[in-house]
């Protein structure tokens, strides 16, 4: 059975990928892969399923586009296919690919995990409780 956590919702196999480096902004701060796509207007964990669940090699071509499209890191202009390259040998493959392809297909596929459900069942739950204590206080005046 797979183990799911509460606190980290997504696959931690991505987070090699998704924390690595795309170069520097204008500003000299650096730009990891999440905050690229992010900028881009896209889901990170969501483009990163897919990245995985399309292979190795089309995964750096689409990575390749993408970054050819982000602007905000000067050095993708000319670099974009190199830096693809390196990022996506980064992307999760081999030995624990079962793992992480599970994980890509569900959130590529919007299927909640387990870890959603427990926060959905909690903020329920919280809310009901806080009805019946408003509840309580306006029928004991």
């Amino acid at each position: 059975m797979e183990k799911s956590s509460v606190l980290t919702p997504h696959p931690p196999e991505f987070g090699r990928f998704l924390f690595a480096s795309v170069g520097e902004d204008r500003n000299g701060h650096g730009v990891t892969v999440l905050s690229a796509l992010a900028r881009l207007g896209l889901d990170p964990w969501t483009e990163t399923a897919e990245l995985v669940a399309l292979g190795r090699d089309a995964a750096r071509a689409r990575l390749g586009s993408l970054l050819a499209r982000f602007r905000d890191v000067p050095a993708l202009a000319s670099e974009h296919a190199r830096v693809a390259g390196d990022l996506s040998q980064l992307l999760p493959q081999g030995p624990t690919q079962g793992s992480a392809t599970r994980a890509a297909w569900s959130v590529a596929n919007g299927h909640p995990r387990f870890g959603s459900a427990i926060w959905l069942v909690t903020a329920i739950v919280f809310m009901l409780l806080q009805l019946a204590m408003v509840g309580g206080s306006v029928s004991g005046e």
